[in-house]
């Protein structure tokens, strides 16, 4: 193969790294590195020497580590074998990511878990070309963006619940006015995402809520806005007056059911004062009921990782089938109520004993 006097890569706004497509230079050969380019010498897996934008001329003088790379027994116009490498310093913003199933986030204000679907759009440059290149392109002669895209999306979905959830209870705020956050929100994922990124070099310039949505026909998000409207309704009338409304529209409900004590009672003329004794017999009744009968345990659901896809919610002893059948095991993920992210399976306080042994009696 003859020998090359000019080395030189034209890349596009997708290819951040490109590998020269020859290995023989000579001494005197120009190394072209475009503007927002940085070029490397690369010999046995071993990076020599960086070189900036410019024109560079392949010399001993020109290229300090030079001397250790090669042995120069014919002169100056000796030639050897050399890996160049060159690293594309633009910035791309055009990237996409978005959630391929709903992730489950608690409702800071009113307690309820709703599903969220979410996406937006990020931008990176790479800021340590070295970095890069030692950690994440290895020995490929080509790493585009969409590498880097499909490198990292995994890490930006798996840390949106807990960057969502952990800015809607810092700032109270309900997930039924999140759009109302998304620049504060934009922002805390960029910070927080930033940190994983500059562990290979990179540096995400941007990072992009463009919308979050939440299916209106969800029952829970049903359930979510009852309790929002509730809520609402006792700021504006006060608790006490808000019970003695419902205790009306209880009155009301009984008068219009005919086949009731309370309807046959107001049918005859007893008027409010009888009205208003059902309702206290009634207080009562419940008063009693409530003490006789003792309070329920809260049902515990958990949301678990199955085939690489979320599934659930399941109770305990659907979850314990699941361990019986095998579609489970000890370190499955899971993620309930409360918990700031998944977590294996075993990790679990109400699952612990099934994985006990019971002591060994002799």
């Amino acid at each position: 193969m003859a020998l090359i006097d000019i080395v030189k890569v034209d890349s596009n706004d997708n290819e951040f790294v490109i590998k020269y497509p020859s290995e023989d230079l000579r001494m005197g050969t120009q190394v072209v590195v475009n503007t927002s380019q940085t070029a490397f010498f690369v010999k046995g897996g071993k990076i020599f020497d960086q070189y900036e934008s410019g024109t560079h001329t392949i010399k001993t003088e020109n290229i300090p580590l030079l001397n250790k790379l090669i042995n120069l027994p014919f002169g100056g116009n000796s030639p050897f074998q050399a890996e160049v490498w060159f690293v594309n310093l633009i910035t791309k913003l055009d990237l996409k990511w978005g959630t391929p199933t709903p992730i489950q986030l608690e409702d800071p204000k009113y307690g309820v878990i709703v599903p969220v679907r979410a996406y937006g759009q990020y931008g990176f440059k790479i800021s340590e070309p070295r970095l890069f290149i030692e950690t994440l392109v290895g020995n490929m002669k080509i790493f585009t963006a969409d590498k880097i895209d499909e490198y990292f999306k995994g890490k930006v979905l798996s840390s949106l619940t807990s960057l969502i959830s952990a800015k809607l209870i810092s700032d109270n705020v309900s997930v039924l006015e999140i759009n109302s956050l998304l620049d504060d929100l934009s922002n805390h994922a960029l910070n927080k995402l930033n940190s994983e990124f500059s562990k290979f070099g990179i540096e995400l310039v941007n990072f992009y809520f463009i919308s979050v949505n939440i299916p209106e026909s969800d029952p829970s998000i049903i359930k979510l806005k009852e309790a929002k409207d509730i809520a609402a309704k006792i700021k504006i009338l006060g608790r006490d007056i808000y019970q003695m409304d419902r205790s009306f529209d209880v009155l009301d409900n009984a008068a219009k059911n005919e086949g009731g004590l309370a309807g046959n009672l107001m049918g005859a003329g007893l008027g409010l004062g009888i009205g208003a004794g059902i309702g206290n017999q009634i207080g009562n009744v419940s008063n009693n009921l409530n003490t006789s009968i003792p309070p329920q345990p809260p049902t515990i659901s958990f949301y678990a990782i199955i085939n690489n896809q979320q599934e659930g919610p399941f109770d305990l002893n659907t979850i314990i089938q699941k361990l019986s059948a095998g579609m489970l095991t000890k370190d499955s993920l899971v993620w309930k109520a409360g918990m700031a992210s998944w977590e294996p399976l075993i990790n679990q306080k109400e699952m612990t004993h099934l994985f006990t042994p019971p002591p060994f009696n002799p």
